[in-house]
């Protein structure tokens, strides 16, 4: 890659989990709280609750990310007592649960938090970086909680420019807050659908950061559009 003058960057599963699907998360933390809860349950409840926040004003412009966290977990997890047999998810201790839980999701974000902050600032010292994400209007927030707000030029939150990803859209207003040619951008996201299709659909440099995603289908294509696949978020610092 050359005459990259500008960097996007994804977040969700990007900066905070390096390629890992919010969803494998929230399983590895399910399995110790909630050790009952088979796969395909919790699956199930997480797209019930992405389904239920993105039709009900439940997240607030100020919560941070472990506020935002008991919100979406609260959610899932009443949907698992709603859904299973009594004794797999007792009443009296469901609170606790959901606090229990969306504490060691928020305890793994911060633990990733330390190496993507050093990888930012090896990157800010030669390149302006802008944050393109789909998000529920609270991104600010969440980035001043992780110590991170500082280092975007910019940062395009679809709660608010009522655009989402796969949309390409929403990585030419990242291009525009950039004040560059799609030439002259490199797009780095965890996901080949959302992240790397549209970016390079409008002339992008574009890095796959490809974990565990939501599903296996990712992992057959061959060859991939992106200019390079990565498996650690580090490895951008050695592709500008």
């Amino acid at each position: 890659m050359h005459n990259i003058k500008g960097i996007i960057f994804d977040y969700g599963g990007t900066l905070d989990t390096n390629g890992t699907h919010w969803f494998h998360i929230f399983r590895q933390v399910y399995s110790k709280c909630l050790p009952q809860i088979a796969e395909e349950q919790l699956r199930d409840a997480y797209v019930h609750g992405e389904r239920y926040l993105a039709t009900h004003h439940v997240i607030e412009p100020t919560d941070d990310f472990l506020m935002m966290l008991r919100k979406k977990v609260g959610i899932q997890v009443r949907q698992l007592a709603n859904t299973l047999h009594k004794d797999y998810i007792h009443e009296s201790s469901l609170q606790d649960t959901v606090s229990q839980i969306a504490e060691a999701c928020d305890a793994i974000v911060r633990s990733n938090m330390a190496e993507t902050r050093r990888i930012l600032d090896t990157l800010t010292t030669g390149y302006p970086l802008v944050l393109v994400s789909n998000f529920y209007g609270n991104i600010h927030a969440v980035l001043q909680s992780y110590g991170i707000d500082g280092y975007f030029k910019d940062v395009i939150e679809s709660a608010v420019v009522g655009i989402r990803k796969p949309d390409p859209q929403i990585f030419a207003l990242g291009i525009e807050a950039l004040a560059l040619s799609p030439g002259e951008v490199l797009v780095v996201g965890d996901s080949y659908s959302k992240d790397v299709i549209p970016a390079h659909s409008l002339g992008c440099h574009t890095i796959w950061l490809k974990g565990k995603g939501w599903n296996t289908s990712d992992e057959s294509i061959a060859p991939p559009c992106a200019d390079r696949v990565i498996k650690h978020l580090a490895e951008v610092l050695e592709s500008v």
